[in-house]
């Protein structure tokens, strides 16, 4: 019986695809643009990747956007920006049987599932994975396991707000949305591009003014994320993930603007314990890694 598994991660741009072994080690790895047409161009592509790997795999993983009933056969709701993946069992829709064994797992809590099972929440009991890109993903763990919640979705922070500003673009999801910061920094730095998140940390690493007064505010909204889901988890350690994240910067002004926080309150600073904040492990492969462990904790038995 083959050993390996094959992992799919699915955005909007890109499917990307791995064989991965039990240990996690990734073997082969590739990409290809998602076929954003309709349901029939993806699963075709879908399943010319399958079949280039064909006999080496014992079982398929994916991760993909939207909320996962894993309750009722894998159920996709929503789709993120593949609408036509809404109502949508992959398991259903690739009709391999009972011999190959299908997960699927929300993207956002893929990644929090590589943290926890190989990266920087490994042997936390309590904490959370904060993902900064187009909006605020990440999840929260509890007592060593991802938190689900009642519907499958516990820890979708991007909607979080406080009552003086519950509007849609006052939520979290847009206020500390690193695309939105890029964007208006660049648009401040007259640059061409105005997605250049090189150019645009190139300015926040020189301490340019203009850039800082932006960042600065982006950072000091994820610290009071950061805070707002301390209050509730008790937690001893989040990571940050994203693009971002590698831009050693951005952590070093999170803890910055939580510090800052915690003093501006003093019955908060004596009362909260302060929880580490550091960088994700991985980055681009995460949600192949979470893909293949949720497969891991929920179908291996099928493999015994």
């Amino acid at each position: 019986m083959q050993k390996d598994y094959l992992a799919f991660d699915i955005g909007g741009t890109d499917i990307k695809y791995g064989l991965l072994d039990h240990s996690g080690n990734l073997i082969e790895h590739d990409k290809v643009a998602t076929p954003d047409q309709n349901l029939d161009v993806f699963m075709a592509a879908i399943n010319t990747i399958i079949a280039r790997f064909e006999g080496r795999f014992r079982g398929i993983c994916f991760s993909v956007p939207g909320t996962i009933d894993h309750n009722h056969g894998e159920i996709i709701y929503g789709g993120g920006s593949l609408p036509f993946m809404d109502h949508k069992s992959l398991p259903e829709l690739l009709h391999l049987g009972e011999a190959i064994p299908v997960t699927v797992e929300n993207d956002a809590k893929s990644a929090v599932l590589a943290e926890l099972w190989l990266g920087n929440l490994k042997g936390v009991q309590n904490g959370a994975v904060i993902t900064l890109g187009t909006g605020v993903g990440g999840g929260i763990v509890v007592n060593n396991q991802l938190l689900y919640g009642s519907h499958f979705q516990a820890g979708e922070l991007s909607f979080m707000s406080d009552w003086q500003n519950f509007q849609s673009d006052t939520t979290i999801g847009k206020t500390g949305s690193a695309i939105v910061m890029i964007e208006q920094i660049a648009e401040l730095l007259n640059l061409p591009n105005k997605k250049d998140g090189f150019a645009v940390f190139k300015a926040i690493n020189a301490s340019d003014l203009r850039a800082l007064a932006i960042f600065q505010d982006f950072c000091r909204t994820i610290a009071a994320l950061i805070n707002n889901v301390q209050t509730v988890i008790d937690g001893e350690r989040f990571v940050i993930g994203g693009g971002i994240s590698a831009q050693n910067i951005v952590i070093e002004t999170i803890q910055k603007e939580y510090l800052a926080l915690r003093k501006a309150i003093p019955v908060l600073d004596a009362t909260l314990k302060m929880p580490e904040i550091m960088a994700a492990k991985f980055h681009n492969q995460a949600n192949l890694y979470g893909a293949l462990y949720h497969m891991l904790l929920v179908a291996d038995q099928d493999f015994n």
